[in-house]
């Protein structure tokens, strides 16, 4: 659109700039949304930045979700503020849920939000599961009540009811994916020879294995059964495991115990698992650091910079405890 004046974009620009936001913030914002360019930035923009920045929400957010700077401020944005008051009850839990699900904030209060909340009440959800299920998840708010039943049937189906404590975080997974792809990802990990029950336990012990892509899930359900030959059983057991990245997580610590049994530091008798669950910090300080000295690639091999080829002392392969 044509901008007859550059006054009232340089002004727009300078605001931003005073409330935080860099260059590259703005440019994108321009980007996604040239209208902004023209709008009066002491009446318009203004009152919104200073009601987000009252709210504690990072300059940030705003810039990758710039259509709240189109929404009435008495009309639309302060009456979600205020529903969203009185789930949460405060301003710092109102934040919280505006950065992780920013979108959100677009639903009516009155047509989409309260109905949701309503209908989470209604199945029988306690007060403190949706405030923490509304900060965690505020897309929530999104959905419509024949959705939210549907999901709460799902988790029913699952054996997962309404007093469950992790009950918000299933709920969340559900949230990010269609039904279509929630029952195919159960019939996926079917497939490898999972039973609905040690499903179930994983789901409720680790509700993000089914937030996985297909290929994901396949992935690293092949390489910790033919590459490091553990059980299926175990694997679900322990279904923390499928929540981390194999490239970024699993396999370098992998290319480490692997590289220590190589130089004779560890042996067989390693409880694999119990070693691929360590924290990072945990695993550093307990194979990393303790043989830098010694094995000065195990600092490598930790980066991602040695390829993991199974696990080998001096004779060969070897078998692992779980």
């Amino acid at each position: 659109f044509p901008i007859r004046s550059t006054a009232k974009a340089d002004a727009v620009r300078a605001l931003f700039r005073n409330y935080g936001f860099t260059d590259a913030e703005i440019a994108d914002l321009v980007r996604r949304l040239p209208l902004i360019l023209i709008l009066d930035p002491d009446r318009i923009l203004r009152p919104k930045l200073d009601f987000f920045a009252s709210l504690g929400v990072r300059p940030r957010k705003l810039a990758s979700n710039h259509i709240f700077l189109t929404r009435s401020l008495d009309k639309h944005l302060v009456p979600c503020i205020q529903f969203l008051r009185s789930i949460l009850g405060t301003d710092e839990d109102v934040c919280l849920a505006i950065s992780r699900t920013p979108r959100a904030l677009m639903s009516d209060p009155e047509k989409t939000m309260r109905p949701a909340v309503d209908t989470l009440r209604r199945l029988g959800l306690p007060e403190e599961s949706i405030s923490k299920l509304v900060i965690i998840e505020m897309g929530v708010l999104m959905m419509s009540p024949e959705r939210i039943c549907q999901i709460f049937e799902d988790l029913n189906e699952l054996g997962l009811g309404v007093t469950e404590k992790g009950l918000p975080r299933c709920i969340r997974v559900l949230c990010g994916i269609s039904r279509e792809t929630w029952l195919h990802r159960l019939a996926l990990y079917r497939s490898f020879g999972v039973s609905d029950d040690e499903l179930n336990r994983a789901f409720k012990w680790q509700p993000t294995i089914l937030s996985c892509s297909d290929e994901i899930i396949k992935k690293k359900l092949r390489f910790f059964l033919d590459e490091l030959k553990l059980e299926l059983s175990e694997v679900m057991r322990k279904s923390k495991l499928i929540g981390y990245s194999l490239e970024k997580n699993i396999v370098p610590k992998c290319a480490v115990l692997s590289l220590l049994m190589r130089e004779g530091k560890i042996g067989p008798n390693i409880k694999l698992i119990s070693a691929l669950l360590c924290s990072a910090k945990m695993f550093s300080t307990k194979y990393v650091l303790r043989y830098a000295h010694d094995v000065p690639d195990v600092v490598k091999a930790y980066e991602g910079k040695i390829t993991f080829e199974g696990f080998r002392d001096q004779d060969g392969l070897v078998p692992l405890k779980l």
